[in-house]
């Protein structure tokens, strides 16, 4: 991998304003939702409803006066944005969950903001990431392999993906999805010459020397298996693209990814005859409207859903997405469809893409590849995470049951998510720190 100049890596916003705009208007976006929520339910506006809100501005006031006082070089960017996301995830449990769902997901972003600051200021550095590729990786497959015994679902019925004590549940499948990346960005980082280098001959084709690219292979595919064991499709998907774009960034051969693709086609199909929930959603993905009132109830109401939003949307409260079974979760988008609008749906696709911009953006501004490859996969992360449940909620792909990051009601994805956002962060300020310390470098 290539390091961009800096020239392409600005980080901080100059000017006080604009900083200040950045910061809050996120935070106000959260209290107009939470305002208008009181206004269309005939509530008075008291400040026990501004609870979830107001603990969002002081993590966030917070957790940028901390970053820039400690990190003065970091991505100011960052923060804002994954602000304007959870306001919006908050408001949009207020409103399609009980009361119960929303102190949890609070309590979740209170303890996310600690988790983004532990990533972003602990002293070490990441080093003892890389170092310990294996034990990390190695903690998360125990976690994930737990669940087969003490597995619980916190619904009562369907599968049993998460642990769970005194009330509170956790998703491993969440946190192997961080430990994977790091596994890889460290497996690829350090492996990356051999595996260019050392290579097999197999008739007319050179493959990778398989002692290198055995243990990889042998990591990730037990990673896959646990997952498909536990009918956690669309956790499989993610770890499956990230792999490739990973892989693809660091050894630059297109002939693997294609291959890996065709070979995803092939396992799909098979899929489709093994497990009956794959061919139940390909299946309505085809054609929902054969068993509207049944297995494709949920893909059909969130057409709807998207139909009667129009352009400007119904309005915050003013739709109807509760008819959405699970709307708070797998289908959140649907529902901002139908009470934001077109408008609505874009800007939050926007605000995506704008994160995953930012990520690649990090990696470029990177000096070693560990960091690069890190960075990529994060970014990757979030933008597959994001478009596969988008997609599948708009029936252009089939559905996969994957949250929307930040915005759907998921305390161990919020968790997760903020830490890796963490990570950019301690990433950009180390970029930023590097090209001020080398000759001929100017601060962004």
């Amino acid at each position: 991998m290539s390091t961009a100049p800096s020239v392409l890596c600005p980080h901080a916003p100059r000017g006080r304003w604009v900083a200040a705009s950045l910061t809050g208007l996120p935070l106000l976006f959260a209290f107009v939702a939470f305002g208008q929520l009181a206004l269309v339910e005939g509530a008075a506006p008291t400040p026990a409803r501004f609870a979830a809100p107001l603990a969002l501005t002081i993590c966030t006031l917070g957790s940028t006066w901390l970053l820039r006082r400690q990190l003065p070089g970091h991505d100011r960017v960052l923060l804002p944005l994954i602000t304007l996301l959870i306001g919006w995830g908050l408001a949009e449990v207020a409103r399609l969950a009980p009361p119960v769902f929303l102190q949890r997901q609070t309590l979740w972003m209170v303890l996310g903001s600690g988790a983004l600051l532990a990533a972003a200021l602990i002293p070490q550095g990441l080093r003892w990431l890389e170092r310990f590729r294996y034990t990390w990786l190695l903690i998360g497959l125990l976690l994930l392999g737990m669940t087969f015994f003490l597995g619980v679902n916190p619904s009562g019925a369907g599968a049993r993906l998460w642990l769970g004590a005194g009330g509170i549940y956790f998703q491993p499948s969440e946190l192997l999805k961080l430990l994977m990346i790091v596994f890889l960005a460290s497996y690829l980082a350090q492996r990356r010459a051999a595996l260019l280098e050392v290579n097999l001959q197999l008739h007319r084709w050179r493959i990778p020397h398989p002692a290198y690219w055995g243990p990889l292979l042998l990591m990730w595919g037990f990673s896959m298996l646990l997952l498909l064991w536990q009918r956690d499709l669309g956790a499989g998907l993610l770890f499956f693209g990230v792999f490739l774009a990973m892989f693809y960034v660091a050894m630059g051969q297109g002939r693997y990814v294609l291959a890996s693709l065709v070979l995803l086609i092939g396992a799909g199909a098979l899929g489709y005859h093994v497990f009956d929930v794959v061919a139940l959603r390909v299946d309505a993905w085809l054609n929902p409207w054969r068993e509207a009132s049944g297995r494709s109830f949920q893909i059909v109401q969130a057409l709807l859903a998207f139909a009667s939003g129009g352009v400007f949307g119904q309005g915050l409260g003013q739709g109807l997405p509760g008819a959405i079974p699970v709307v708070h979760t797998d289908f959140v988008f649907a529902a901002v469809g139908e009470e934001y609008g077109l408008l609505g749906t874009l800007g939050l696709v926007a605000a995506f893409m704008l994160l995953v911009a930012r990520a690649f953006r990090i990696a470029l501004c990177c000096r070693r590849t560990f960091e690069q490859l890190l960075a990529v996969g994060i970014g990757t992360l979030f933008g597959l995470q994001s478009l596969v449940i988008m997609a599948g909620t708009l029936k252009l792909i089939p559905l996969t049951g994957v949250t929307l990051p930040f915005v759907s009601y998921g305390g161990s994805s919020l968790l997760i998510s903020m830490t890796m956002v963490g990570l950019l962060v301690r990433l950009s300020a180390h970029a930023s720190a590097v090209r001020r310390a080398m000759p001929g470098e100017s601060a962004p």
